[in-house]
């Protein structure tokens, strides 16, 4: 949920002077119109993107709420981890191990991930599918973060990555609603992470990370396997796992906060 927070900040430097950071910030619907012909030559249907963007507006409470994110992990892993991890949650990641064993037995072989991992992820971010998935248009999000020039050229790539998803027909624009950085599903992923490893697990055509548990254990895990996560190793802080995490939330405290939970779950 929280881990583009930390991400965006050091992708920031290297939005500015290209060529889309020039269109950021002027007239809002010039710069729509501008992300729109970009997106055609993309190979974004004119459909998908008229559907996604004609009448899109600037939410300036996701531009508030974006300077104020900042100071997120401030906490010490003590205090954090204890708003985090208390004996309800770890109860009911226990039942979601037993209750998707096979699943996730399926995944760990495929994938070299281990299932407490991807369970503690889980309910971290969406208290396991049941939890706060955003309450926001994520068009509405990324098209008021794109033409902010701070980060212009990282959120562009974003909102374009979001259109895919719909032209891909993974998700109808009605679910297209997320976070105030434009996270979606149960683990909350960033578009452009949405489309480099989502993974069809259940097998029916499409990469569904709202509605589909197999498929968002499995995306979950090939994100950390391809970043380099190794079955059977430590995941402790130092560790090369621990490294391999950055890629989900490059916040120590976080990823020190998906270790501990991992090893609440197996009673460790």
């Amino acid at each position: 949920m929280l881990r583009l927070v930390l991400a965006v900040l050091l992708l920031a430097l290297f939005a500015s002077g290209s060529a889309r950071a020039a269109r950021c910030g002027g007239d809002f619907r010039t710069f729509i119109a501008n992300i729109s012909q970009e997106a055609a030559a993309s190979g974004i249907s004119q459909s998908v993107i008229s559907q996604a963007l004609d009448g899109v507006q600037q939410d300036p409470g996701v531009l508030a709420f974006d300077r104020r994110q900042r100071g997120t992990f401030r906490k010490t892993f003590e205090q954090y981890v204890a708003t985090r991890v208390g004996p309800g949650r770890i109860n009911t990641g226990r039942a979601m191990l037993q209750r998707h064993a096979a699943l996730l037995a399926s995944i760990e072989q495929k994938y070299g991930v281990p299932r407490q991992i991807l369970v503690a992820i889980w309910g971290l971010e969406s208290d396991f599918g049941k939890g706060d998935m955003g309450k926001l248009p994520v068009f509405r999000v990324l098209a008021t973060l794109a033409h902010d020039c701070r980060r212009t050229e990282l959120f562009q790539n974003e909102l374009l990555s979001a259109l895919q998803i719909v032209q891909r027909g993974d998700l109808r624009l009605s679910d297209m609603i997320g976070a105030y950085a434009g996270e979606i599903g149960q683990t909350q992923f960033l578009p452009s992470s949405y489309i480099k490893y989502g993974v069809d697990f259940d097998g029916n055509g499409h990469v569904d990370l709202r509605h589909s548990v197999p498929d968002v254990l499995a995306s979950t895990a090939n994100l950390l396997h391809t970043n380099g996560f190794k079955m059977g190793a430590s995941y402790e802080e130092g560790s090369a796992n621990f490294e391999a995490m950055r890629e989900w939330n490059r916040a120590v405290v976080y990823r020190k906060t998906i270790g501990y939970f991992a090893d609440q779950l197996m009673g460790r």
